[in-house]
């Protein structure tokens, strides 16, 4: 199935930035997509942005439109996620998962509807 390792996480104020990273092993260059969840605990997963290769296309929550911006290079096998103008409510365990359960246009990553998952990075966002 592959493998991915996030980084980059971190505490910051509010309104402040951080950009998390997300290595990918060669299986996954071949997956429909790759994006990025989060999760506050003891509550459901979120997806937030999604890269689908093919259609070369990106979507967003609307949580987080305007403010997150998703990116790949694929020379690296790196997907990044750049997070600006962060808020406490944007406080949460974010993975970076591949292979999306739906194909382009279902929005299945906001159900977090992916098959292979990493191990997660935290972001904690004080007021």
């Amino acid at each position: 199935q592959g493998r991915l390792v996030e980084s980059g996480g971190g505490s910051v104020q509010a309104g402040g930035s951080l950009t998390l990273s997300c290595e990918a092993s060669e299986e996954i260059q071949t997956s429909n997509c790759i994006g990025w969840v989060r999760q506050v605990s003891g509550k459901e997963r979120e997806g937030v942005a999604v890269v689908y290769v093919g259609a070369d296309a990106t979507r967003y929550a609307d949580s987080v439109k305007g403010r997150f911006t998703i990116s790949r290079d694929d020379a690296k096998s790196m997907v990044y996620l750049r997070m600006n103008d962060l808020k406490p409510e944007d406080t949460a365990m974010y993975y970076c998962a591949a292979t999306c359960g739906g194909p382009y246009g279902s929005d299945s990553f906001k159900k977090a509807d992916f098959y292979v998952w990493g191990q997660g990075t935290q972001v904690t966002v004080s007021s």
